[in-house]
């Protein structure tokens, strides 16, 4: 999926020329703390924090006097999502500004829109059974763990893997199509494989996204 799909373009950035009580306004009506500025031929220039426009004394003074510090995250149109994702965790930020090919802003990608992204590709509405299987790196093998549950008749919707730092065990989490997970269960457990947990109810699989979804808002530090 391309940054084109998910993009807000409906954001308003703000000029290099405003005073930052504009730009603390518009934060507060859209509940964000960083926003883009631009110059007026919507170029786009970097991003502003609340905390900076408070450490600066930008209240009543225009962004031109903060020019030369402002950091510069973007994404473009045709950008993977995920390149978003990585920025939002390097910088720290609330938003990815897009911008276009000449270098003019164009819009954003909110942390609310990412959220749906994984909502999109991780079939929750789609009931099923969520697990998840704790072992070695070394002994991950997606054919495997795919051929065991098609032998059961059952279809994977979905697969994500999470490691651990400074750590030789992963995790991976599986949805499937059933929400009989007894013979699966039986049959991963004959190959040695150790189910961490599982989740077939619905209000328990709820629990699970919303654990993994606190998760990736740890990870984004945000």
């Amino acid at each position: 999926m391309q940054v084109n799909d998910i993009i807000s373009d409906l954001f308003p950035a703000v000029r290099m020329k405003d005073i930052g009580e504009k730009a603390l306004e518009r934060m507060d009506f859209f509940k964000v703390s960083h926003i883009p500025l631009i110059d007026d031929q919507d170029y786009y220039c970097g991003l502003i924090s609340e905390n900076e426009i408070y450490d600066f004394d930008l209240m009543k003074k225009s962004f031109l006097t903060h020019k030369n510090v402002l950091i510069r995250p973007f994404v473009r149109h045709d950008s993977h999502i995920y390149d978003a994702v990585n920025l939002f965790a390097e910088f720290n930020i609330s938003l990815v500004p897009v911008i276009d090919k000449s270098d003019k802003y164009t819009g954003v990608i909110l942390i609310s829109d990412i959220v749906k992204y994984i909502s999109t590709f991780s079939s929750m509405n789609i009931p099923g059974t969520i697990f998840v299987l704790e072992m070695s790196i070394s002994d991950y093998s997606a054919s495997q763990i795919a051929q065991i549950i098609e032998g059961n008749n059952a279809k994977i919707l979905s697969l994500h893997v999470r490691f651990f730092d400074y750590s030789t065990r992963m995790e991976v989490i599986i949805k499937v199509n059933t929400n009989d997970f007894s013979a699966i269960r039986q049959t991963f457990e004959r190959y040695n494989y150790t189910i961490k947990e599982s989740y077939s109810e619905q209000d328990k699989v709820n629990d699970l996204i919303e654990e993994r979804y606190l998760e990736f808002m740890n990870y984004l530090n945000i």
